[in-house]
C-alpha cells in the first residue's frame, strides 16, 4: 500500500488530495513540521530533503510534489487525473505544476523560510515584507495568462486543480485578498465542494 507522509496544510495537501481523487489505497501520515518531525533520523532516512510530501511506494520513494501527483494519475489511469492522452497537453500540465512548484511556492516561503537564502536580519525582513507583491504577481499570471477554466487545464479536471488550489489557499497568510483573483476565487471554492478535498481536509485537520 502507499504511504504518504505530509504536513497539515503543507503543500503535500496536493499529493493528499490527488490520492483521494484517484480512488488510491494508501496510509497518510501526518509530520508535525512545526515540532521538526521531517528533520529527525527515520524521516530523513526516506526523505534526506527533510520535506513533505514523501510517498513510499512498492518500488520506492518519491519526492516533490509535481513527481508526486504524474506517479499517481500514471498509476490509477481510471480516474484520468491527466486529462486528453495528448504528449502537448500533458506538457501544459508539467509546465504550469512546475511554475507552482518552482516559483509561487518559493515566492510564498520567503515569509516564513527566508532563512533557506539569508542569515541577514534586515534581508531576512526584506523577503517577508515582499512577499505580499511577489505571491500576487503570480497568482495575477495565473489569473490573466494561464488558467483556462472551468479548471486549470480546460474542462478537464486534472493534477493541477488540486496543485493550485493547495497554494490558493495560502493567499489570506501572505496577506492577500484571494477576491482580487476571480477566477482562482471561485475555482477555490468549488475545490472545496469536491468529496476526495474534503476528506482529504477532514483528514488533516482532525
Amino acid at each position: 500500500m502507499l504511504k504518504l507522509f505530509y504536513g497539515k496544510g503543507a503543500c503535500s495537501r496536493a499529493s493528499h488530495i490527488t490520492l483521494e481523487e484517484a480512488g488510491a489505497q494508501f496510509e497518510a501520515i501526518r509530520m508535525n513540521l512545526k515540532d521538526g518531525e521531517q528533520r529527525k533520523p527515520e524521516y530523513l532516512a526516506l526523505n534526506p530533503k527533510g520535506r513533505v510530501p514523501t510517498l513510499v511506494t512498492d518500488r520506492g520513494v518519491l519526492t516533490e510534489t509535481p513527481a508526486v501527483l504524474v506517479y499517481v494519475a500514471q498509476t490509477h489511469p481510471q480516474a484520468n487525473l491527466l486529462g486528453p492522452d495528448d504528449p502537448f497537453a500533458f506538457g501544459q500540465i508539467q509546465s504550469f505544476n512546475s511554475y507552482l512548484c518552482s516559483t509561487v511556492h518559493v515566492a510564498h516561503a520567503h515569509k516564513q523560510r527566508g532563512a533557506r537564502w539569508t542569515d541577514d536580519p534586515a534581508a531576512l525582513a526584506a523577503l517577508t515584507a515582499n512577499v505580499p507583491k511577489t505571491v500576487a504577481a503570480c497568482f495575477e499570471l495565473i489569473e490573466n495568462e494561464m488558467f483556462k477554466g472551468p479548471w486549470v487545464m480546460g474542462d478537464a479536471f486534472t493534477i493541477c486543480d488540486p496543485y493550485l488550489f493547495t497554494l490558493a489557499q495560502w493567499l489570506e497568510s501572505d496577506s492577500i485578498d484571494p477576491k482580487r483573483f476571480p477566477k482562482v476565487y471561485d475555482h477555490r471554492n468549488r475545490m472545496s465542494e469536491r468529496p476526495a478535498v474534503q476528506r482529504a481536509i477532514a483528514r488533516e485537520e482532525a
